[in-house]
Formats: structure tokens, sequence, C-alpha cells
């Protein structure tokens, strides 16, 4: 049994981990952005009685963020995130902004805080939810994209380093979804809509960008959730982990040969 803090629980891949982790028999901490998702996971638990534990971990706010310190983590699954969408030509650079503190700089303060007690314990893991988006750029999504390439950096570099510090054993591991039909690619193409249909120079193609971009997703989501989750659990569990899990492997498969075809 490993004692796990997941961010990003109130909906989608993360709520499913969670469910499925404690299901495995691991004591899991299913943080949410607020206190209603976190209610919502309790009260479906009764009915359950796993090894959960839901509050608000709000992975923005230093007080939220701090509350990880009263918790011993044996996994830490940095899992939070937001989409957002717009032409690098005229998004509005604090989109940039909200997206990277969100993803990148918001997921890198609460590794901090968790290092310190795995370091001192000598053991721990990591573990990011980056993104096939981070591998293969997608036009109108590249404040959601830079973030998840950022990641595939970030939680490589740290794997290097900490092997740098005597009889510590911490992992580092990226978990790289494709696209799941869990609705949040529908929110993040939609967010750019609201202002393009008012002012942009892509005025006159937005409806043709709707229907590249929803098609898009419609023809690779996949509703089958079981591929990805055993991912998640592959990268808690698996004594020798992997440094990247990648589901679907057909989505997997058609982003490491579309980046050499491009070569």
């Amino acid at each position: 049994m490993k004692k796990i803090l997941i961010t990003g629980c109130g909906s989608g891949l993360g709520r499913k981990a969670s469910f499925a982790l404690a299901n495995r028999g691991h004591y899991v901490y299913a943080t949410t952005h607020t206190e209603e998702q976190s209610d919502r996971i309790n009260v479906i638990n009764k009915r359950y009685n796993l090894p959960i534990k839901s509050f608000k971990l709000d992975i923005l706010d230093d007080n939220d963020r701090v509350k990880v310190t009263n918790f011993e983590i044996d996994v830490l699954i940095n899992n939070a995130a937001i989409g957002n969408s717009g032409s690098v030509a005229e998004v509005d650079s604090n989109v940039y902004r909200e997206t990277f503190e969100t993803n990148v700089i918001s997921p890198i303060e609460l590794t901090q805080l968790v290092l310190k007690q795995m370091i001192r314990r000598k053991e721990g893991r990591i573990i990011f939810v980056s993104s096939l988006a981070g591998r293969s750029p997608i036009p109108f999504l590249s404040p959601y994209c830079a973030t998840k390439f950022a990641l595939e950096a970030i939680g490589p570099s740290l794997n290097e380093e900490l092997k740098e510090l005597k009889d510590v054993n911490i992992p580092v591991i990226l978990i790289e979804p494709g696209a799941y039909s869990t609705g949040f690619n529908q929110k993040n193409i939609s967010k750019q809509f609201n202002w393009m249909k008012i002012n942009s120079y892509f005025k006159e193609n937005i409806r043709s960008l709707e229907r590249k971009q929803y098609g898009y997703f419609k023809l690779t989501e996949s509703t089958n959730f079981d591929s990805i989750i055993d991912k998640y659990i592959k990268a808690v569990e698996d004594k020798y982990p992997k440094e990247r899990y990648i589901s679907p492997h057909s989505q997997g498969a058609f982003t490491k040969i579309k980046n050499i075809l491009k070569k």
C-alpha cells in the first residue's frame, strides 16, 4: 500500500484514477479544485468505503499547497491542469501566463514541498501528467501544448538531478495521455472562439476552424479509459518504472511517426 496524493480529482482522469488506485488498496488523497468537488467524492465513497480522503487543494493557492506538509506522501501525481487556446499571433499573453501558472509553476511548487519529506526519507515517487500534445503541437492550442512541452523537459531533468543524491530513490515519471472523451478538449477549444468571433485575424475562418478542431477530437478521442488508468497504476506500482507511460498506444505511435516524418 502506498499513500498517494493526486491533484485535479474533481473530474476526468484524475477522479477515475483515484478510485482505481484506492480499489487496489492504496490510500489516496484525492484533492480537488473546490470544496463542492471534494464533498461529492466523499459522498460517493460512502457507498464503496474505499481508502480515499478528498479535500480541496487549489494548487494556485499558497495556503492550500502547504496542506501537503501535514501528510506523509509516498507518491505525488501532478494531475491538475487547465486548457487554453487561441492563435499565437493574437491571443492575450495573459492566457499563456494563466496556463503556465496552473500547469507548470504550481506543480513545481507543490513538488518541491513534497520532495522535502521524500528526500528526508530517501524514497518516494513523483509523477507529472503531461500529454501527447506536449510532443506534437496542435495549431490554435499552443497555450496548452506549450505547458505540456515544458513538463517534458522538467520531469526528466528532475529525474536525473535526484539521481545525484546518495542513496535516494525518487523516480520522476511522465504519463502522456492522448485524446480521451472527458469533455476537456471541447472546453479547451471553445475558449478561443468566445473572443475570436468578435475580433480576430481569423474571423472569416471561424466556421472552418470550428469544424477542423472539433472534428479532429471527435475522430481521435478514445472512449475506453481503461488503457490510460492502467498507466496511472503502472506508474505508481512498477518496481522499476519507465520514464514515460503513453496511452492509447495507437495515438502514441501516430505521434512518433508524425514527428519522424517532419524531420
